[in-house]
């Protein structure tokens, strides 16, 4: 009977502790999961990061563009290979991008903060470097290798990024003179003269007063130094047979000042905008450069400083910008335009998506359209100065410009549309910085006052067509062609010494014609 007891108590012992452990062995109940959330507050494609009261928004495109006769995005065969027409010149230029955005905001009693940031995930044959401007004939054989992509290359480029907080804004992102389509009032190209173009960002604050209404004002204090410091010539150092001086801005000192008003409503847009910039030289003679020695004893090479300086100058530019909504000619069609003038801020007329470009065009060559045995040229500037040691005046002559561009946009169905472009840019230099540019040409190049005459002033301008089809949404195919024409001011003809791929030979000065085509597929997401 004891026996039996104890078997008894040791086996419910056992199934106590058995019990015991499969309870210690029971899943705990989990927290339930977190769902990603839409968020409405700010339009869609937004939602909330998990565990914050933050909304993220991440999309961007992928482009696929080929220009016939032009650089990467249609820039127009105006200078480089391209515009001499030689065989370094490479008449198809491709570019694949994928443009990535992420854009943040969170609600606080201040207001809303953003921030944004996009970058470009690029390849192309020529790298970072553009075509047009690339040259392969210094060498005389062809293309270095250097300045290709390999075959798994490509590059990043850093476009918009900037803070937004309390009607501020902090980065790189457009500039505060800027109209809400930059330089894109109907065109696929990245080069259409006329206005300002800060569509890839510049580094800048900025301030937006809202006043009810669609109306608003900016001030803005911007970086000038990556695109706005068109070059500012020191014709002491020679003015090349192309036409272009030597650069001798001094340091940044000064960010430009920047500021717009504007009107904002059912109708359309009107703008009014505003910019002052600083015109600074470095000295009258430069290290390693022409023009003597500032005094006597002394070197060029190590003595700038004792050369002394032209007085700084202030310009800047003005520009008014119109667009008008729901016309008679079709749902969503508009008609988008601005005007500019500048002094000595020329990047806000000979603008493009990067730099402001200089020009030289051939005639009678594959892919342009002057007379034959011609050329053309435009030296784009802020502005010149002579120094009274290599006879002028010593002060610095702000360039003036000016310009206008504008789109008719239409659409003919809920899958096609087209828009119809157009921009002209006029450069102008006052009667002593043209008298003192044609000395320093005429050094360069023989003949003047008997078989040619000297003028640098110049205007460029542009015309263009787009269609586009839309086959299904956010997917879009595009085709563009822009006919650029140069009427330069130079008459006459002179004989210019070899330089790259071209042989000793007269040419006359003529105005010049290009056209170049670009084919476009884009998915947005």
């Amino acid at each position: 009977m004891k026996m039996v007891k104890s078997l008894v108590l040791g086996s419910a012992a056992a199934l106590l502790a058995m019990s015991g452990a499969q309870a210690a062995d029971l899943p705990v109940k989990a927290k339930a999961v977190e769902y990603v959330r839409v968020c409405s507050l700010y339009g869609a494609g937004f939602w909330y990061i998990p565990g914050t009261d933050t909304c993220i928004k991440i999309g961007g495109y992928l482009r696929v563009d080929t220009t016939f006769n032009g650089g990467v995005y249609d820039a127009p065969a105006w200078n480089g290979d391209l515009g001499q027409g030689n065989r370094f010149a490479d008449t198809i230029n491709s570019r694949s991008r994928f443009a990535l955005t992420v854009d943040t905001r969170t609600a606080t009693e201040y207001g809303v903060v953003r921030t944004f940031a996009q970058g470009d995930f690029q390849f192309n044959n020529f790298g970072s470097s553009a075509p047009a401007t690339t040259s392969p004939a210094s060498s005389l054989g062809g293309l270095s290798s250097s300045l290709l992509d390999g075959v798994g290359g490509g590059y990043v480029a850093v476009e918009y990024v900037f803070i937004q907080f309390a009607g501020f804004t902090f980065g790189k992102s457009s500039s505060a003179y800027a109209t809400p389509w930059n330089g894109y009032p109907g065109n696929n190209s990245s080069f259409l003269i006329g206005g300002e173009d800060s569509v890839t960002g510049v580094n800048n604050v900025q301030y937006t007063a809202q006043f009810g209404n669609g109306v608003s004002a900016s001030i803005g204090l911007d970086d000038p130094t990556v695109f706005n410091r068109t070059p500012l010539y020191n014709l002491s150092l020679g003015v090349s047979a192309a036409g272009l001086g030597t650069n001798a801005y001094g340091g940044f000192t000064m960010p430009d000042v920047v500021g717009n008003v504007r009107i904002d409503q059912a109708w359309g847009l009107f703008q009014l905008s505003g910019e002052l910039h600083q015109v600074n030289g470095s000295y009258n003679v430069l290290e390693a450069g022409g023009g003597g020695a500032p005094v006597s004893g002394t070197t060029a090479l190590t003595d700038s400083v004792l050369s002394g300086h032209p007085e700084t100058k202030y310009g800047g530019s003005v520009m008014a910008a119109l667009q008008v909504k729901n016309i008679p000619t079709g749902p969503g069609d508009d008609i988008k335009v601005d005007a500019t003038y500048a002094l000595g801020d020329t990047k806000n007329v000979i603008s493009t998506s990067a730099t402001s470009p200089s020009f030289l065009m051939m005639g009678g060559v594959p892919g342009q359209f002057g007379p034959s045995g011609s050329l053309g040229f435009g030296a784009t500037s802020d502005g010149v100065y002579l120094p009274t040691a290599a006879g002028g005046d010593g002060n610095i002559h702000l360039t003036t410009s000016y310009g206008v561009r504008g789109a008719f946009n239409h659409n003919w169905d809920p899958y096609w549309s087209s828009s119809l472009f157009g921009g002209v840019g006029w450069v102008r230099y006052d009667n002593t910085a043209k008298s003192e540019y044609c000395l320093e040409y005429g050094k360069e190049v023989a003949g003047l006052g008997t078989t040619y005459s000297c003028n640098p002033n110049f205007s460029v301008s542009m015309l263009g067509a787009i269609t586009r089809w839309t086959p299904v949404k956010n997917l879009t195919f595009s085709a563009e062609t822009i006919w650029t024409h140069l009427n330069q001011g130079f008459s006459g003809s002179a004989t210019f010494t070899p330089g790259g791929a071209q042989p000793i030979s007269t040419y006359a000065y003529k105005n010049q014609d290009t056209v170049s085509l670009n084919v476009r597929v884009q998915r947005n997401f």
